[in-house]
């Protein structure tokens, strides 16, 4: 955007406030782009936060050719981003915080893929070596939850755990993608909770079954925004924690990753083709509860809030 003759590069900068002092009027504080899915007055719409926990201007409302879905809105590339940037600028259709019900950033993608071990500490906790290249595994669409939705405890377990990791968003279409262009293919990220039946993953059961200890219902809380690459200084080194009823359990930075987001994409894409709105869960630091001495797990009616800094808190009651 060019304004009198000055460029105004991404991160993007909001409303300017001009007069006829150059600069004597204060800019408007500056806007991370924060995308979030959300609900209000029966409507469910894509819109940007303009502040963690803090108003939200629908893009749909502003202008009806955005899509009502986050996965629709990143298939219109670029050109949805700079619409999206123009309206947050225009100032228009913004709506208080508390009327809004914030829901999972992406609810629909076509995969989600998660890296297993990629935290040199939390392999140091379970002493494994670290591995040589990334171990991935998946989980259903259908186990995303939003942000204060309940996490049903399943029947079928008795050994639930918590995991923050922080999720990968892909942008753009991509197979064989090099590290050199990997960030071209990433909108931005996220936080996720990687809810686990650990007595299912391990070797409880016919030596451990890892879809179903990873996949069951409700087992991928997301949210609560998407905070677009450009704001995030640095991606692989932000704190992260869970707590669970107000105790931290887990306390780490994303600078411990053993593989970091250019080589995950490296390497999945040499198999599958990623499409906007998948997401990668990147791994988990050390602190979940199996590896605890004794071992620690959910039960009915704990809280649990992981969080990353510059992205947001998450917060998922077992039920």
């Amino acid at each position: 955007m060019t304004i009198r003759g000055i460029i105004l590069s991404w991160p993007f900068y909001g409303t300017l406030l001009l007069s006829r002092k150059p600069f004597s009027t204060p800019i408007r504080a500056l806007h991370t782009m924060r995308l979030v899915q959300f609900e209000c007055d029966n409507k469910r719409g894509v819109g940007v936060q303009l502040s963690n926990e803090g108003d939200v201007v629908d893009l749909c409302s502003a202008d009806p050719s955005v899509p009502r879905d986050m996965r629709g809105f990143l298939d219109g590339g670029q050109a949805m981003i700079d619409t999206a940037k123009q309206i947050v600028e225009s100032g228009r259709s913004i709506l208080p915080a508390d009327k809004v019900k914030l829901l999972a950033p992406m609810t629909n993608p076509d995969k989600v893929l998660c890296v297993g071990n990629n935290y040199k500490d939390h392999c140091d906790e379970q002493g494994v070596p670290v591995p040589t290249e990334p171990v991935f595994f998946n989980k259903f669409p259908s186990t995303i939850i939003g942000p204060g939705d309940p996490i049903p405890y399943p029947v079928e377990t008795e050994s639930l755990d918590w995991e923050v990791e922080l999720a990968i968003v892909i942008g753009k279409k991509g197979k064989n993608i090099k590290k050199s262009e990997a960030m071209t293919h990433v909108v931005g990220y996220t936080v996720a909770h990687d809810v686990s039946a650990r007595d299912w993953q391990f070797s409880g059961h016919t030596g451990g079954q890892w879809l179903i200890g990873k996949s069951m219902d409700a087992f991928c809380p997301l949210g609560p925004a998407i905070v677009m690459k450009e704001d995030l200084k640095d991606p692989h080194n932000l704190g992260l924690r869970t707590r669970v009823n107000g105790e931290t359990k887990q306390d780490s930075n994303t600078k411990q990753l053993v593989f970091k987001t250019e080589h995950i994409l490296e390497f999945i894409t040499r198999f599958f083709t990623l499409l906007p709105g998948d997401i990668i869960l990147t791994g988990t630091p050390p602190g979940v509860g199996v590896f605890r001495k004794p071992p620690q797990y959910l039960k009915k009616g704990d809280v649990v809030e992981v969080e990353i800094d510059n992205i947001g808190t998450l917060k998922n009651q077992v039920v």
